[in-house]
């Protein structure tokens, strides 16, 4: 079993920064890739970020729409898993949910992303 906590969400103004951290407790070790997702409501809830397991070379993949403005990385030894977002804009708004896949998904309880002047 795998758990996931959220936080570092809240508001913030357009072109400005957050730092969300996703830390994992459980079964940590059979955790392999983890990632960000975000939800709007009454819209699917899309991938932002993903990276893989440090054996696996650590490797990063992120939605168009955030490529350049946000990074995602892991800290092995904090099992944690960080979304730095830069550049924020309205369209950035959304409860953003961490995702850890091991042998089965697990999900984060979310934490909200408001981009507003």
């Amino acid at each position: 079993q795998v758990q996931l906590v959220e936080s570092g969400g809240g508001l913030v103004q357009p072109g400005g920064s957050l730092r969300l951290s996703c830390a994992a407790s459980g079964s940590i070790f059979s955790i392999n890739t983890m990632g960000w997702y975000r939800q709007t409501p009454g819209k699917q809830r899309d991938l932002v970020a993903a990276i893989t397991s440090t054996t696996s070379g650590g490797i990063t993949r992120y939605a168009d729409s955030v490529k350049g403005r946000f990074t995602i990385s892991r800290d092995n030894a904090k099992n944690t898993v960080y979304l730095q977002m830069n550049s924020l804009k309205f369209e950035d708004t959304a409860v953003y949910y961490c995702k850890a896949e091991a042998y089965r998904d697990y999900w984060g309880q979310g934490t909200q992303v408001t981009v507003s002047s």
